[in-house]
Order: structure tokens, then C-alpha cells, then sequence
């Protein structure tokens, strides 16, 4: 079962700009590189922005050509992870090492960055496409950025972005934050919701517009998952950009969100598969294996 969004209700927001990125906010905006989406904050032209994701492995020269059209010569001040995954790690070292830029990310998340832990095998046996069946080709880490890497404050807030706060929304991985700014209510959830069927490689390709859990041939964690879905909706953000699928506003988006935290087991869990009432965890190692 998946969670249908009306479109005349909650509408993809931001105009496309020439470079291919989509504009959420005067200061912010997306870029899709195939399946998986890489944001942009920070006021165009101006220095002291910051890349939030890093897209897959070969897409650092897209990365940094939409850097450039959007900020010009200007460098980043950091790059902020929403978690560690391959397809948002892929162009994490040649970036930040061409950069020289610091990488934040939650502590839980550090042994996938700093080359220590691989994140548990993928559950190929989730249903829902091809996308989950191939998934044990799919890198599991780990990266190693480790000595840029730093800790995200336990303070909540984000050192380079201002007005933005971390929160941590574990499910789909140990260490997974997402970003929230009050004033204007925008939410940066990465992959603990998303807004395509990440499973299957139509909906991956084609970003048909749907709510929906973390892609569920990664999530080693449900119950914290349905968590982190709850807590999201009682934001009530009003803009929404997730790492996969097309960024949402208004009150249909709301209301799916809902629909998806008050029914997430029917909705989100799969019926069966290897996390299914086993989660794998940061608090007992579990969520780490020997790379």
C-alpha cells in the first residue's frame, strides 16, 4: 500500500532554473542526479553556503557545476549529511577534499564516514521492484572522510546554516538527522520520509509524486523509523524536501504526512523481511558490521 498525494492539493513547489535545480526558497534549492536529490542553501552569489548531501558516486563534476552556476567562485562552508549512504556519500571525498571543507554529520552515523563500520546488509526480500531486489549490489560503505569529518552540536543546532536545527530521525539509518527551520517552516527530511516509491526503479526514475517511508531495502530499523515519521508531521512543516522524489507544500502534503505517521505500519513496514522484528541498532552494534 502506498500513500497517493492529490497533486491539485500538494504540489511540487519551486520554479526550475536554468542550471537544473529547482528553487524551494530564495535560499535554497534541490538538484536530482538520477534517483536521489543534493540541496544548495545559502544566498545565491554570496559565500558561506552549504551542500547537504552528496549525491552518488560520479557526480561530483554535476555537484560543482550547479555550485558554481548558483554561487559562483565561492566555496562552501561545509557539507552537512543527513546520513551515510552511498547514494548520499557517492561524491562526499572528491568534494570536500577539492573543497577543503569540513563534513558534519551525527555522531552515530561517524563510523560509516571515518572508514570503521559497513551499514548491515540490504533487504532485497522488502517487495515493491527491482530496486530492492538488486540492492545487495549496492555499496554499503564505508566512506572515509575522516579527517574533515565533525559532530553535529548536541545542541541542535548547524554551525554553517543559521536559523536551521538538526534533529535526529533514526529508522532508515543509526545516526539519520533531518534539518527543520521555524520561520518559514521548511523541512529538509532526507530519507526518513520520501516522496517517491524509492523501491521500484519506475518510481525511482520517474519521481511519480507519492508519500512514502524510507526506501525500505535500506531501513534496518522500523520502529524507530515510525518514530521519526511521527515527529516530522507534528511540524506541520509547510515546504518539504526529502532525498528522493519532488520537494511538496501546502496542506495536502500535510495531510498525507499524517496519513503516513498515524498508519505507518500498514503503509511504510513491509510485510516481511530480514528487519522485520529484528532491528538492527546502534545501541547493541548491530547497525555496524566489519567493512
Amino acid at each position: 500500500m502506498t500513500q497517493q498525494i492529490p497533486v491539485d492539493e500538494a504540489a511540487a513547489t519551486g520554479a526550475v532554473l536554468d542550471d537544473g535545480t529547482r528553487e524551494v526558497a530564495p535560499d535554497l534549492a534541490y538538484k536530482r542526479l538520477a534517483i536521489v536529490n543534493v540541496a544548495f542553501w545559502g544566498q545565491p552569489g554570496a559565500p558561506g553556503w552549504v551542500l547537504v548531501d552528496a549525491g552518488l558516486p560520479g557526480t561530483a563534476g554535476l555537484i560543482r557545476r550547479a555550485a558554481a552556476e548558483r554561487f559562483g567562485d565561492h566555496a562552501p562552508a561545509a557539507i552537512v549529511l543527513t546520513h551515510g549512504h552511498f547514494d548520499h556519500t557517492g561524491a562526499l571525498a572528491t568534494l570536500a577534499e577539492a573543497w577543503q571543507v569540513p563534513v558534519y554529520a551525527h555522531p552515530l552515523e561517524h563510523p560509516y564516514l571515518n572508514g570503521q563500520a559497513s551499514y548491515p546488509p540490504p533487504d532485497p526480500w522488502v517487495g515493491g521492484g527491482v530496486m530492492a531486489l538488486i540492492s545487495p549490489a549496492f555499496p554499503r560503505g564505508p566512506v572515509d572522510v575522516a579527517g574533515r569529518l565533525r559532530a553535529l552540536p548536541e545542541d541542535g543546532s548547524v554551525p554553517p546554516m543559521p536559523g536551521w536545527r538538526w534533529l535526529h530521525t533514526p529508522g532508515h539509518a543509526p545516526g539519520h538527522v533531518s534539518l527543520w527551520r521555524e520561520n518559514d517552516r521548511l523541512l529538509l527530511a532526507g530519507d526518513a520520509v520520501i516522496t517517491t516509491a524509492q523501491e521500484a526503479a519506475y518510481g525511482a526514475v520517474t519521481q511519480q509524486t507519492e508519500l512514502h517511508g524510507p526506501p525500505k531495502y535500506f531501513t534496518p530499523d522500523w520502529e524507530s523509523a515510525r518514530a521519526s515519521a511521527r515527529r516530522l508531521a507534528a511540524l506541520e512543516p509547510e515546504s518539504l524536501l526529502t532525498g528522493h522524489g519532488q520537494a511538496l507544500k501546502g496542506s495536502g502534503m500535510r495531510e498525507a504526512l499524517h496519513h503516513l505517521a498515524r498508519d505507518f505500519d500498514s503503509v511504510a513496514v513491509p510485510k516481511k523481511g530480514r528487519y522485520v522484528g529484528h532491528a538492527a541498532r546502534a545501541e547493541d552494534g548491530s547497525a555496524y558490521r566489519r567493512p
